[in-house]
Order: structure tokens, then C-alpha cells, then sequence
């Protein structure tokens, strides 16, 4: 059963095909997952090898193209007629003789989509530049555009039904987070924490299980808090450890991360110092945001906020978030950042992150939230602040995690 009904994947279609004739497109080439899954509703670990999706501008239908192996998902997780699925054999996986973007290409000629301007998303993370550069040579009479976002942007605007998922998604966080830091204390390893955020973050709850990540949890602990996006070791937590926490809830593949500051016993004097600044310039950005304003007025608000402190932040404050597929779980569309004239609009999603990062030291406090009517919403409804968890916490059940 596909997670949206058809109406809903045809207007995202049309949108689509919009956007190709703004860019004077008559075939695009769609190798994210996400925009394939958004498009489609295909759902398969299976971009590790070669897959698109051809959306021709004067075709009611796309057609997929992958690997014969993963073709019965296409037919089964897919509203495709089952004529629209084209499969490839298995000697062009992996080869150094064959590359299925000839398969691919040999496919448009026979469909008679060889000519003309195809778009391709360059920059993209499931698009190689050996796939282009076959492309090119099995296509000599068509003309490559760059295409990247195009069907990123159309996913900026969330549906009520994809708005319910990413409030399913923000329970699993909550949750998770939850039994994370509950379990922390002097002595545990981080693994095993990591392993206990996994478990709820894909057990879910009793009403509805989740999704595995974009991205992995990430737990920078002690001075590697000074860096962000480190992931968990063997090590034990020790008395006096700062711990940042991050992780996303997914369901139906959208995503809604969370990230909060853990002191294992009394926290550092420049934690103690540097968490109200944070928790207060977060929630003065939450209150002033509202549709009509750019990501970059947004930015502006933060900025502000922290310049009274004496401090400044490098990196962007936020991006717009929601479904996705590993290596990220952002669209890469809007930024939160200065400049960036991204005008927000209803139902707008983004992950809100001022993490600040010096020496040996860091705090990361996250909200993800939409934009409403008048201003916007968050998603989780977990503590703001510092948490300082007890060092000797004795665990139940025989000192086993919970």
C-alpha cells in the first residue's frame, strides 16, 4: 500500500513537470531516492547501484529503470503501470565493462527521448560522474542541463498527510532521546547508548514502528563536543562528560531531528555560561518566525540575539528537512543562513540547530519545526535546556539498559 494516494503523487508530478517547462526541459533524469520516492512512492534500499526515473514532459506516466533484481519493488512499492518498469541485467552491476547508464541511454533511443534537453541532477550524491559522462556519449543529439533541486524545491511544501508523518516521526525522537539520556551515566559505553537510541528510534511505539535514518545517531562526547558530526566509540562515559546528542525520528521516511546537550554530573563553568544564551536566542528566533519572512531575516534574528554575548556562529543556523534517504535527511533547498531570500510559506519544514562549537567544547539545542499560518509550530515537545543527569544513576533490571 502506497503511503499517499494517487492524487496526491500526480499533483506532485504535474508540479514537477512545471518546473521542466520553466527550464525548457522535455525529459528529466531522477537519481535521488528521495525525489523518486516522492514521485513515485518506490521505497528500497537498492541506490547503492544505478537507478533513475524519466519523467518525460509529454508522458502521462515516468518510466523506472533498474536493476532486474529490484524491478518487482518498483512494480510493488510503485503506482507505475507495470509496462513503465524497464530492468537491467546483472552483468551491468559493478562491471568495468558494462555500466548500466548504456543500458539507460538505449532505453530513451528506443522511446525516441534521445534528442532534445535532458535535465540531470548533477549534484547529487547517487549520480556519478562516470554516469554522465555515458550519458553523454550514448546520447550525442541531446543537450544535459543541470537539474539538481529542481524536484527538491517542490518537496519544500508539506502536505497535511506528510505533516502527520513528520508528527509520527517527532514522537519516535522524542522517544528515543528519551531512553538515550536516561540511560546515561559514568561507566556505560557510548555504543551501547548508540544501540538503545536505535532500537526506539526503529521500534517506534505501539501504534506505528519507524524508519532507519538518513543519519546515524551522533554522539560527540567530552572535548570532541568542540566537533560535530562524530559518531560513538567504545569508550565509557566518565563523571564530568559532556555528551551532544542528535538524532532524527523517521517515519514513512521523513525526518525529524532533535538534538540536546548532556552533562554526565555538574556541568563545565562554560556550558553553565553558554546554555541560556543559546536556549534564549532559539526561542527568540521560534517567536519572531512567520511566513513572508526570508531564511535569511531568520538567520538575522539569531545573530543578533548571540551578538550581545560576544559571540559569532560560523555555519549555517537551520535547513529545510523532512523526507530523505542516507547520506542526509536535509533537502538541500533552503538554508537558514544570512543572505539566503528563501521566503518562508505554510507548512514550510525545517531543522532549527544553533550548535556552537569552540576550542574544546560545544552545545547543540535543536527544534524542528514548520511554519504555520502566523508563525510556526515545533514538533517535539521535549526539555530546552542543559540536562544534567545524575553520574551513579543505579539502571534497573539488574544494571542492564533499559
Amino acid at each position: 500500500m502506497l503511503p499517499f494516494d494517487l492524487f496526491e503523487y500526480q499533483n506532485r508530478l504535474r508540479e514537477t513537470k512545471q518546473r521542466m517547462e520553466k527550464k525548457g526541459l522535455d525529459v528529466l533524469l531522477v537519481t535521488d531516492p528521495a525525489n523518486m520516492n516522492y514521485l513515485t512512492g518506490y521505497d528500497a534500499w537498492s541506490f547503492y547501484v544505478h537507478q533513475i526515473l524519466v519523467v518525460m514532459i509529454d508522458e502521462a506516466q515516468p518510466i523506472w529503470i533498474g536493476r532486474y533484481q529490484d524491478s518487482k519493488g518498483a512494480k510493488t512499492k510503485t503506482w507505475l503501470h507495470e509496462e513503465n518498469i524497464y530492468a537491467y541485467p546483472d552483468y551491468y552491476v559493478h562491471s568495468a565493462i558494462n555500466h548500466p547508464m548504456d543500458y539507460m541511454a538505449n532505453v530513451l533511443i528506443d522511446l525516441g527521448k534521445d534528442k532534445g534537453n535532458i535535465g540531470v541532477e548533477m549534484d547529487n550524491y547517487y549520480f556519478s560522474a562516470k554516469a554522465y559522462m555515458q550519458l553523454s556519449k550514448n546520447l550525442p543529439n541531446a543537450t544535459f542541463h543541470d537539474a539538481e533541486l529542481l524536484v527538491n524545491y517542490v518537496r519544500m511544501i508539506k502536505s497535511e498527510q506528510e505533516i502527520n508523518y513528520m508528527k509520527r516521526a517527532a514522537t519516535i525522537a522524542e522517544q528515543a532521546m528519551t531512553k538515550g539520556v536516561e540511560n546515561m551515566c559514568s561507566g556505560m559505553r557510548e555504543c551501547d547508548i548508540a544501540g538503545l537510541i536505535y532500537y526506539y528510534m526503529l521500534s517506534g511505539t505501539e501504534e506505528y514502528g519507524g524508519d532507519y535514518p538518513a543519519i546515524v545517531p551522533l554522539l560527540p562526547t567530552g572535548e570532541n563536543t568542540a566537533i560535530p558530526h562524530l559518531t560513538w566509540s567504545e569508550r565509557s562515559f566518565e563523571e564530568g562528560d559532556a555528551v551532544i546528542v542528535e538524532l532524527a525520528g523517521c517515519y514513512k521516511r521523513y525526518h525529524v531531528p532533535l538534538a540536546r546537550t548532556v552533562s554526565i554530573g555538574k556541568p563545565s563553568s562554560k556550558l553553565e555560561r553558554i546554555t541560556p544564551i543559546v536556549v534564549e536566542g532559539l526561542q527568540e528566533v521560534l517567536d519572531a518566525i512567520k511566513p513572508g519572512m526570508t531564511c535569511g531575516e531568520v538567520e538575522e534574528v539569531w545573530r543578533k540575539s548571540i551578538k550581545k554575548h560576544g559571540i559569532e556562529k560560523e555555519a549555517r543556523l537551520g535547513y529545510s528537512v523532512g523526507l530523505n534517504y542516507p547520506p542526509d535527511w536535509g533537502e538541500h533547498t533552503a538554508s537558514i543562513r544570512a543572505g539566503d531570500p528563501t521566503v518562508l510559506q505554510p507548512n514550510m519544514t525545517f531543522h532549527l540547530i544553533p550548535g556552537l562549537w569552540f576550542d574544546n567544547y560545544g552545545i547543540e539545542i535543536s527544534e524542528s519545526f514548520r511554519v504555520t499560518e502566523r508563525g510556526c509550530e515545533t514538533f517535539t515537545n521535549y526539555p530546552r535546556d542543559l540536562i544534567v543527569k545524575d553520574p551513579f544513576m543505579i539502571h534497573p533490571h539488574g544494571g542492564k539498559i533499559s
